[in-house]
């Protein structure tokens, strides 16, 4: 069965975030001393928090490979994830409403999403 567009489209969007993810890990691993020195702590959390970002980067690039060859659990995974963007994308409109269109974009793209991922095209697609 052909892959659905909006599969693709969700996937490449995973990857993006991933390599971004995956990107700022490392600028974080590098900066680590110097943020920390600036800001007056250990440089520890920058350390460690950059090794997370690294590792979340890494694993939402699997997820996004995984997508594309229709992997019911990748599916999974996204949707909560998406998920959890939605909820953080609500509460940041209540909560900070100087964001607004930060808000209803993030919004807007984890809505998106998530539609895409359950389209009769995409319920087909991950049941093959």
């Amino acid at each position: 069965m052909k892959r659905p567009g909006g599969v693709t489209l969700v996937a490449v969007i995973v990857w993006i975030s991933g390599a971004l993810q995956l990107i700022g890990g490392v600028i974080g691993l590098i900066t680590a001393s110097t943020t920390a020195q600036v800001n007056g702590v250990s440089a520890g959390s920058f350390t460690t928090g950059a090794i997370v970002s690294i590792v979340l980067g890494i694993i939402t690039i699997v997820v996004g490979a995984a997508l594309l060859r229709g992997s019911q659990l990748a599916r999974v995974l996204t949707t909560i994830v998406l998920a959890l963007n939605l909820a953080s994308a609500v509460y940041t409109l209540v909560a900070v409403p100087s964001t607004l269109w930060q808000g209803v974009i993030n919004a807007a793209l984890a809505l998106l999403g998530i539609i895409l991922l359950y389209t009769r095209s995409a319920n087909a697609y991950f049941r093959r």
